[in-house]
């Protein structure tokens, strides 16, 4: 895509063309993107061993510690990178992307060495036990000890690419290791296969993020008279302007997802004192919720280049379009999603394992989790807005708000009062209130921005 098109799609394209035109290869990636997520699931779940499944299910809160990173310098680079197209200021964006990439690499090594010099006592925090700490520790050796740092440079240079508008591909970079990591799964896990079990899992998903990142390195060595995301090492001092802008928003958004990982080993930890079957039934009820959430972080995430690049350059008004026309879209489509989780719980539950206990589980811990979702869909526009704005304090104050001050508290409360079936209503209770909360907050900012033009991060 060359700076016309770009700036084309940017400015002047109509409202849902634009959209569709960021947001489809965003959806297609975030349903391949749950497939590659559920895939460890439905085909351990295969093996009919609550351990094996649990294994994964345990190991989840750290692999969603990768987000942290992946949004330090993949939230904080894009926005940067699109909020620097919009002022025309080329030279930033191409120092924004080294700094991102180079950042990322490190960060993934240290990952690698912290986890591997003290995985006894990370694996204690997770909650795995004598049954399920072997199988554990398997699984992680591939995707953390040895996989973290592609896993998290593929997800950062795919958010860098879409932030120029090169949305389809930045997902099919994606794609490309989820896609490669589905045909995986079965060979490496099953009896007839490997027969590695979860261990296959974590084996197969390191070899997929490797061949993501081959696919995003050859795009900028192919594209590199026409594309802004650069690999250059001399590029990376990029001075203060630069690191403090990323930093500004990927840094909350980092606290943002250490928050997530924090919640969730807290559900796991008090799942655990139910049973392995109970760990496996809330994670194969959080990973079909997380099918339709990512759907919705899809589409909210393919807009922010288009909100951030029209911010960026005073055109208030097709930055607010944007964001009205995506949250109708996204509230609906959720408010479906949450009507078919409800009434069909156990029949979802069951394609992922054939245990009658876990289904009878899984399928009350869906009806819990799948009402947050038509919530989910203004919280997401919120924080996205506040991301591509480059108003990264206002979006941590939202992170605070889902997990410390609501989801946290609520996940003590509701378990003391209803044991085990409470847990799955602690995050609705939380989006609820979120989502109340971030309609206040966007709609003063809507009228502060009538007002002054813009408001200042």
């Amino acid at each position: 895509m060359n700076d016309s098109s770009k700036q084309i799609l940017f400015e002047q394209m109509p409202i849902p063309g634009a959209v569709a035109r960021l947001t489809i290869p965003t959806i297609v990636g975030s349903l391949v993107m749950i497939l590659y997520n559920l895939a460890d699931t439905y085909f351990v779940g295969y093996l009919n061993d609550p351990v094996q499944n649990a294994a994964v299910t345990l190991a989840a809160p750290l692999l969603l510690a990768f987000n942290a990173v992946n949004n330090l310098f993949g939230v904080g680079c894009s926005s940067m990178m699109s909020r620097s197209l919009g002022l025309r200021d080329y030279d930033t964006v191409r120092r924004s992307a080294a700094f991102g990439i180079y950042c990322s690499i490190i960060s993934g090594v240290i990952f690698s060495v912290g986890y591997s010099l003290m995985s006894g006592s990370i694996l204690e925090i997770l909650g795995a036990d004598e049954t399920t700490v072997e199988a554990t520790r398997q699984y992680l050796l591939w995707t953390v000890s040895f996989g973290a740092a592609p896993a998290i440079l593929n997800v950062v240079m795919g958010y860098m690419v879409r932030s120029e508008g090169a949305a389809v591909h930045g997902t099919v970079g994606t794609m490309s290791g989820c896609l490669l990591n589905i045909v995986l799964d079965p060979i490496f896990i099953m009896p007839w296969g490997l027969g590695m079990g979860a261990a296959g899992a974590g084996c197969a998903t390191f070899i997929s993020n490797c061949v993501a990142c081959l696919y995003f390195f050859a795009y900028v060595f192919i594209k590199r008279g026409n594309t802004y995301v650069c690999m250059r090492p001399d590029m990376v001092r990029c001075g203060r302007a630069v690191a403090v802008g990323v930093f500004a928003v990927g840094v909350p958004a980092m606290v943002q997802n250490l928050l997530n990982v924090t919640g969730m080993t807290i559900l796991n930890n008090f799942t655990a004192d139910y049973g392995s079957e109970a760990v496996a039934a809330m994670g194969i009820a959080s990973k079909i919720q997380m099918i339709f959430m990512y759907v919705g972080m899809g589409i909210s995430n393919g807009i922010m280049p288009l909100v951030g690049y029209n911010y960026a350059s005073g055109n208030i008004k097709r930055m607010k379009e944007a964001l009205l026309f995506t949250g109708k879209l996204i509230f609906i489509g959720l408010g479906l999603a949450t009507v078919l989780c409800f009434t069909n719980s156990s029949a979802l539950v069951g394609l992922f394992i054939d245990n009658a206990k876990v289904i009878e589980l899984g399928s009350a811990f869906l009806k819990g989790l799948c009402l947050s979702l038509p919530f989910m869909a203004v919280d997401f526009l919120g924080v996205g807005l506040y991301q591509a704005c480059g108003m990264g304090k206002k979006s941590l104050i939202f992170a605070i708000m889902r997990k410390i001050v609501l989801e946290i508290p609520a996940l003590f409360i509701l378990n003391a009062l209803f044991p085990m079936y409470g847990l799955a209503f602690a995050q609705p209770f939380a989006e609820l209130i979120l989502a109340v909360a971030a309609v206040v907050v966007m709609a003063k900012m809507f009228r502060d921005l009538d007002k002054k033009g813009k408001v200042q991060p």
